[in-house]
């Protein structure tokens, strides 16, 4: 393998090794190998050239679109209390309304490039780009069409966040879990599963993972769980698909740690981390807007996907973020995340001093540092040996008792039997949290005299 140090056109020389494009062609699946250009939006480009006369796209003329101006109101993040009108016309406006680059529109790929140079330490020329999407979830979809054939192995955290199961089902994949614990992915039990993998088997060829605030477990790998776990990456071949809607809503006391896309810069060569971020626990969930940093051979497929699917993400909705982002600035970026992650703290304490008060004894559980979530275990039979399940109680009787939460079962791939229970703070008040595990308290008691009476 031929490792190369990139010197793009446009950047100055870099010096970190990157993995040359060819690299990729065996993590492809076979439908991302027989994807070809669209005849149409893959000479896009040309458009761009002075002096062309273009009768390519079938365009609609946008003098027909009655829209002519959109206006809204902001947060002003650098003056809180304040706040900013945002207006989108003229020619930001008619980008937003007419068909547009696959992979996003360029100022905004741009700034979520700027964004990650910043965030991440990953510069312009490492062998790496963007691309956007109709939300993370679109483009994971996306990455998994491309990395993986009908009936594959993979790795995927466990507990998982319950969203990508039905990916790999679709596809019949043999899904390895990777034991979690507090401190992230057990890269212990990540090193036991390749070390032990049957002679002459091919091996996975991707890892997915929540590195922050995970969905369910709420857990943040330590960096020294991300570096054992890269160090498999490289030492067993496989990529690692980075899913991290959470990554700006880290409330550690600790700094937060490095992502893996930036801890992959500490590896002899980059190019094995496919990132996912999202705007949607940031900005709007509705907006739908997602972005994935990565290798570009396996962007280029991927954007090959989006061309013959839904053609690109939504003009209009980037257009609206784009505006704000650029009046913004990063600074105000950073201090609008700043604001979210303080946030959610204050939900998460709130939704623990309830958890201490009503469920003390009935339930174990470990402090989330990032993210929306508790995952907590129910003690329903504490003087037995059998755990029990949560399934029964939470989908049925919990619910008949006015709460509404999720079995842990649901985040396992194979569905096997746990207490686990995971519970969203996002949105509750402080009175309807302390009312709903009051109303749980009283389930966990009546099953606790229902399984010791049996």
């Amino acid at each position: 393998m031929t490792i190369v140090t990139a010197r793009p056109n446009d950047d100055p020389p870099c010096s970190v090794r990157q993995l040359p494009p060819e690299f990729y062609q065996s993590f492809l699946s076979k439908a991302a190998k027989e994807r070809r250009p669209s005849p149409i939006r893959g000479l896009y480009p040309l458009e761009a050239k002075p002096g062309v006369i273009s009768f390519l796209a079938g365009k609609p003329n946008d003098a027909m679109f009655p829209f002519r101006s959109f206006s809204f109101t902001a947060t002003c993040p650098s003056k809180p209390g304040e706040l900013t009108t945002v207006s989108l016309n003229g020619s930001d406006l008619a980008q937003g309304l007419q068909y547009g680059a696959t992979a996003g529109l360029p100022r905004l790929t741009d700034w979520f490039t700027g964004l990650q140079e910043r965030s991440h330490g990953r510069g312009r020329g490492e062998g790496w780009r963007l691309s956007v999407g109709s939300g993370s979830q679109d483009l994971i979809w996306k990455a998994v069409q491309a990395l993986v054939d009908e009936g594959d192995p993979v790795l995927i955290e466990s507990p998982v966040y319950a969203g990508v199961i039905p990916m790999f089902k679709a596809l019949h994949c043999e899904e390895h879990e990777v034991e979690t614990d507090a401190q992230g992915v057990c890269s212990s039990s990540l090193r036991s599963i390749l070390e032990n993998w049957p002679v002459g088997k091919p091996k996975p060829r991707m890892f997915y993972t929540i590195p922050y605030g995970c969905n369910p477990t709420g857990m943040t790998a330590t960096i020294e769980r991300r570096r054992a776990v890269l160090s498999l990456a490289r030492e067993h071949n496989f990529l690692i698909l980075e899913d991290d809607p959470y990554f700006y809503l880290y409330f550690g006391k600790a700094e937060r740690p490095p992502s893996y896309f930036k801890l992959e810069l500490e590896q002899p060569e980059v190019g094995r981390v496919l990132r996912f971020d999202s705007l949607s626990k940031i900005l709007s969930a509705g907006m739908r807007i997602g972005f994935v940093s990565g290798p570009k051979p396996i962007l280029d497929v991927m954007d090959l996907h989006t061309a013959t699917v839904n053609l690109q993400p939504s003009s209009l909705a980037q257009s609206i973020a784009l505006a704000l982002l650029e009046q913004w600035g990063y600074d105000d970026f950073y201090a609008h995340t700043k604001a979210v992650s303080e946030f959610y703290r204050e939900k998460r304490d709130v939704f623990e001093k309830a958890m201490r008060t009503h469920l003390d004894g009935l339930a174990e559980w470990s402090t989330p540092e990032a993210g929306m979530f508790f995952w907590f275990k129910l003690l329903l039979n504490p003087d037995s040996d059998e755990e029990g399940d949560s399934k029964e109680l939470i989908e049925k009787k919990a619910y008949e008792g006015g709460v509404l939460a999720l079995p842990g079962a649901v985040f396992l791939p194979n569905g096997r039997k746990t207490t686990y229970v995971r519970a969203a703070f996002s949105l509750s008040t402080e009175e309807q949290v302390s009312e709903a595990l009051e109303r749980l308290r009283v389930v966990i008691l009546q099953e606790r005299g229902r399984v010791n009476i049996s």
